[in-house]
């Protein structure tokens, strides 16, 4: 997908959006306003809002955008219950055909337990799992459960542009250098970040394909990536899950 933008909302949230040639589409419109600012710009009707969790930032201005577009809700059957009302509720597996875009739901829980994400042909909207250098914090599910989603995105093709909804970037890279102060290609990426900001411009989207070579927790199964986070927690942890733990545990407490 290369006509996806960011429409930003609150402090560093991303609301993406794009138009087919004949209607719009959003992922998670946290704030109907931008939102509405952006098609009556471009006079777009509305077609679609997408949604990936239940969490605020991400769903509180779907009942507006429903009420005056009368746009069609996606989001995760699983959580029903903590969405607005759904149209269309999905699980693993199904297909959403949306904006142009043919999509694939992957259930990837950790963030929330009824996360999901929608996997195009060459794109991925995984909402808070994976960022930019980083993932979301584990505020329902358990390490194990984030760590098998995240090897789940990070099993996609590496062309694969990722679109997360966060502009964490800057603050990850920061822990992850703490991590990995000779990580020679973390530097490069932080430079160029911290450029890019430095011009109000988005670090976002990512590519799975830079994920894999930079992002400590995708890189949790690297034996060089745990001794360092032995180091840092005064213990050995081994490669894998307990190593990935230990990483979000520093990040939280960061």
């Amino acid at each position: 997908m290369k006509n996806a933008v960011p429409l930003p909302a609150f402090q560093d949230n991303y609301i993406w959006s794009w138009f087919d040639g004949k209607a719009a589409v959003v992922v998670d419109p946290g704030d109907a306003d931008v939102v509405t600012a952006w098609l009556e710009a471009n006079d777009y009707p509305l077609q679609d809002i997408l949604l990936t969790h239940w969490h605020p930032d991400h769903t509180g201005g779907v009942d507006t955008l429903r009420q005056r577009y009368g746009a069609r809700v996606i989001g995760p059957a699983a959580e029903r219950e903590r969405l607005p009302a759904l149209d269309v509720a999905v699980v693993e597996g199904d297909h959403v055909a949306s904006g142009g875009e043919d999509f694939t739901v992957m259930e990837i829980p950790g963030h929330t337990l009824g996360h999901i994400a929608y996997v195009g042909a060459d794109c991925v909207f995984c909402g808070d799992t994976l960022f930019h250098t980083g993932c979301g914090r584990l505020f329902e599910g358990e390490p194990e459960q984030m760590y098998q989603s995240l090897a789940r995105l990070a099993a996609l093709p590496e062309h694969t542009t990722v679109y997360c909804t966060h502009e964490y970037t800057l603050a990850n890279l920061a822990f992850a250098r703490r991590v990995e102060p000779d990580h020679d290609l973390l530097r490069q990426v932080e430079a160029d970040a911290k450029q890019r900001r430095a011009q109000d411009a988005p670090t976002l989207p990512t590519t799975i394909g830079a994920q894999r070579a930079f992002n400590p927790f995708l890189r949790a199964d690297e034996v060089a990536l745990a001794e360092a986070v032995s180091g840092m927690v005064g213990q050995a942890v081994p490669p894998g899950v307990d190593t990935f733990a230990a990483l979000r545990a520093l990040k939280d407490r960061s």
